[in-house]
């Protein structure tokens, strides 16, 4: 699965905008993330995340890859529901990984025809705006639907860091 994915600075009056193109709330949480790296393997050089997510809906680990293009932060990503979140940590330390960040947000998430759309504050960053769709090998039209949502909200400031890398950045 390829994960489009469109991000930028929330700026004021933003929910409105989003309830103006007919998006519909569905729902808030808290999420925890760790950040795992290696020795052996330095995901900021790679341009890979792998993760563990804690939310209220439970726990999952996620792998994602490198970046596809230049304007968005669409990768392939992989994920899968984990019951013992601490037992896949050890499972993880166990093979040379270590915890290198953690990442704590507050999601409320939006649908918009096929679109997720996310108004996160990241403790220590502030407020973003993600616009996410899914696509498989031919990802191209989810990436113009994402930008062409980003443009209807008015947004042209895009940023393409993760959460993980601003926080580095601090």
């Amino acid at each position: 699965m390829i994960e489009v994915e469109v991000k930028a600075r929330a700026p004021p009056g933003i929910e409105d905008k989003i309830f103006g193109l007919g998006g519909v709330r569905a729902g808030a949480e808290a999420q925890l993330d760790l950040y795992f790296s290696s020795k052996s393997r330095n995901f900021a050089k790679t341009d890979e995340a792998l993760r563990i997510r804690l939310k209220e809906a439970g726990a999952y680990l996620t792998y994602k890859g490198p970046k596809l293009d230049s304007e968005t932060k669409s990768r392939r990503e992989l994920t899968v529901r984990v019951d013992d979140p601490q037992a896949i940590e050890s499972i993880l330390e166990s093979l040379g990984f270590f915890r290198a960040a953690v990442v704590k947000k507050r999601r409320i998430k939006y649908s918009l025809g096929r679109a997720t759309l996310c108004l996160d504050e990241v403790e220590g960053l502030g407020t973003f705006v993600e616009v996410e769709l899914t696509g498989g090998e031919d990802w191209e039209e989810e990436k113009r639907g994402a930008l062409d949502i980003m443009a209807r909200l008015g947004i042209s400031d895009l940023i393409r860091s993760s959460y993980l890398e601003l926080l580095a950045e601090r």
